[in-house]
């Protein structure tokens, strides 16, 4: 089968995806990153994708577009994350496409709930990612600047993110499990989305084994999912033989109903085409499981309206 509308008659779900606009908007919104041309990031050069990147261009990336999709956050440190939000419903109110939004909200902030508040001023806002992943002895790797897990006035901040229904977007290494999860342990409400299949970012076998442990762990949480996203993050070279085991195991812990794919385009653009990848990961997903990981999922764990 090698054309995606007889793969998904029914159309598809991208779980997470990016689009930016450092050249048109960048003065408004910020994307300091994507303004630093060529400063390496944990996943590696950014310059080829350091440029506009609209919604028109994501739709196009396949013959077949999404029927509906998940935009998460872009930047860690936006002036104003509600700008961001305002211009992604717009743009996607623009082509009269559906889509989730997961926000920017520093939760450590005492003015988090309004940020929220603000968030929530708009019909497709459906949660939060402030992104936790840290190592304290790979700096290279790490994307946050310090370990929110042990502040206690963004653990309230969580707690508001819970109180409103939202989900949590969580992105976040297999080192940082347990104590993540001792966080969680006072908000069984919150639905959690494990970015990036866990990060598997360690292939050494004792790697291999703390993020397997990690996933177990997860899989325990109810209210948590996890996303087949992220490959090129850790391994530009990967191929679907090379991370069939770790499909394997996230099925093994989660089941379909809690797995879902993501293309986190353009990021992912560095290594693999959007309909090569699609290919990769459908081909290694029984067909009876599709519709939970490639629509259903995203859209119980989002709230997304796919009538």
């Amino acid at each position: 089968m090698n054309d995606l509308h007889d793969l998904f008659p029914k159309g598809y779900v991208d779980a997470h995806h990016h689009i930016w606009a450092p050249d048109s908007r960048g003065d408004v919104i910020g994307y300091r990153w994507l303004r630093e041309i060529g400063a390496p990031k944990p996943f590696g050069d950014p310059t080829p994708i350091q440029r506009d990147y609209l919604i028109d261009e994501f739709l196009g990336e396949a013959a077949l577009a999404p029927c509906a999709s998940v935009h998460v956050q872009t930047d860690g440190a936006l002036p104003d994350p509600v700008a961001e939000t305002a211009w992604v419903q717009a743009e996607a109110d623009r082509v009269g496409h559906r889509v989730a939004i997961v926000g920017l909200v520093d939760l450590s902030r005492d003015d988090a709930p309004k940020q929220l508040d603000r968030h929530l001023a708009h019909a497709s806002f459906r949660g939060v990612r402030q992104i936790v992943a840290r190592l304290e002895n790979r700096p290279n790797l790490s994307f946050a600047s310090r370990d929110f897990l042990d502040d206690k006035q963004w653990i309230k901040g969580l707690r508001a993110v819970a109180d409103r229904d939202l989900a949590f977007d969580m992105q976040i290494y297999p080192e940082q499990a347990k104590q993540a999860l001792d966080v969680l342990a006072s908000l069984p409400n919150l639905t959690v989305i494990l970015d990036h299949a866990g990060c598997p970012y360690d292939a050494s076998p004792e790697g291999q084994v703390r993020w397997r442990q990690a996933v177990r762990a997860w899989a325990r949480r109810p209210k948590t999912y996890v996303k087949l996203s992220g490959w090129g993050m850790y391994d530009m070279g990967w191929t679907g033989d090379s991370i069939s085991p770790i499909l394997r195991a996230l099925f093994e812990e989660f089941g379909p109903e809690r797995v879902m794919w993501g293309s986190n385009y353009p990021v992912e653009k560095l290594a693999r085409s959007y309909p090569d990848m699609l290919f990769e990961i459908a081909a290694r997903v029984r067909k009876t499981e599709h519709d939970w990981v490639f629509k259903q999922s995203a859209a119980k764990a989002y709230g997304l309206n796919l009538t």
